[in-house]
């Protein structure tokens, strides 16, 4: 059974980073992607960023791009999510899932019907 955890949450001013860590274990196969996702108060879920095993393929929201990056380290089966110049509308819960395959343009609709799910972690980006 493939489990997530992910960690990493806080509190941070606005301008600040954070690292999440999403610890992955249970994948039998090969390739899968994991992505992080977000939900604010009151707002629907949202991909944020999502990275494939097999070619390292990446996915950026437009509302994140130059300021995240995420990274994976495939001998501790752990995937980051650098945040940097983080901002109020930032502030989310934040959290990690997976699907089998490699990343596809179809990959928002795969995560929702088909994705394992980690518990979130709590983002909170004051003015």
């Amino acid at each position: 059974e493939v489990q997530l955890q992910a960690s990493g949450g806080g509190l941070v001013q606005a301008g600040g980073f954070l690292r999440l860590s999403c610890a992955a274990s249970g994948f039998t196969f090969e390739p899968y992607t994991i992505g992080w996702f977000r939900q604010a108060p009151g707002k629907e879920r949202e991909p944020v960023s999502c990275i494939s095993s097999s070619d390292g393929r990446t996915y950026y929201a437009e509302s994140v791009k130059g300021r995240f990056t995420i990274s994976s380290d495939n001998a501790k089966n752990t995937v980051y999510l650098q945040m940097n110049s983080l901002k109020p509308e930032d502030t989310a819960v934040y959290y990690c899932a997976a699907i089998g395959g490699s990343l596809t343009t179809d990959f928002k609709w795969r995560f929702d019907k088909g994705g394992w799910w980690g518990q979130g972690t709590l983002v909170t980006v004051s003015s």
